[in-house]
């Protein structure tokens, strides 16, 4: 039986929760119109008297508003400006490119480092091959071998590429 008052009182309680989720406005003939569901969209804003999650406090303002005629000034007073942009965003996208933009920057000077790397170690590998010395070579067994005319060869053409790739600027 404990259960059963307890049930109708937790109704009870819920009952003025479910009618506060309302909607309430002027229509055009000037009747206050009840609803659960939004006023149709030739309903001007301020003849919403009041909205689901509203207290009863907040809505007794707009009703003194829409019995009385508000001068203009006051009511574009009221209405904030909506400029079409929001500045936070903007911010945020302004500091995303910047931090885009410097992470793009960093990238190429790696880039840049490595390919004046590469250019350093050519001239310097092709300056040994120029010099007419002896190059040896640890080949896959692990034993050591003297390049012939034509290893050398195709040594030196492929520093010469590297060369003609990486050192453009310098």
């Amino acid at each position: 039986m404990t259960a059963l008052r307890a049930l109708a009182l937790a109704c009870i309680c819920v009952l003025p929760l479910a009618a506060s989720a309302q909607w309430q406005w002027v229509d055009q003939d000037g009747r206050r119109v009840f609803s659960d569901k939004a006023p149709p969209p030739e309903v001007p804003e301020k003849n919403i008297l009041r909205r689901p999650g509203m207290r009863a406090a907040a809505s007794a303002a707009p009703l003194a508003a829409a019995s009385a005629p508000a001068p203009a000034r006051a009511v574009a007073a009221n209405v904030p400006k909506i400029s079409g942009k929001d500045k936070v965003l903007e911010e945020r996208k302004k500091q995303a490119e910047a931090a885009e933009a410097e992470k793009k920057k960093a990238q190429e000077e790696e880039v840049a480092r490595a390919q004046a790397d590469n250019c350093t170690r050519a001239r310097q590998g092709k300056a040994q091959y120029d010099s007419g010395q002896r190059i040896a070579r640890v080949n896959d067994k692990g034993e050591r071998e003297i390049l012939d005319d034509n290893q050398r060869a195709a040594e030196v053409k492929r520093l010469q590429e590297v060369i003609a790739r990486d050192c453009k600027g310098a």
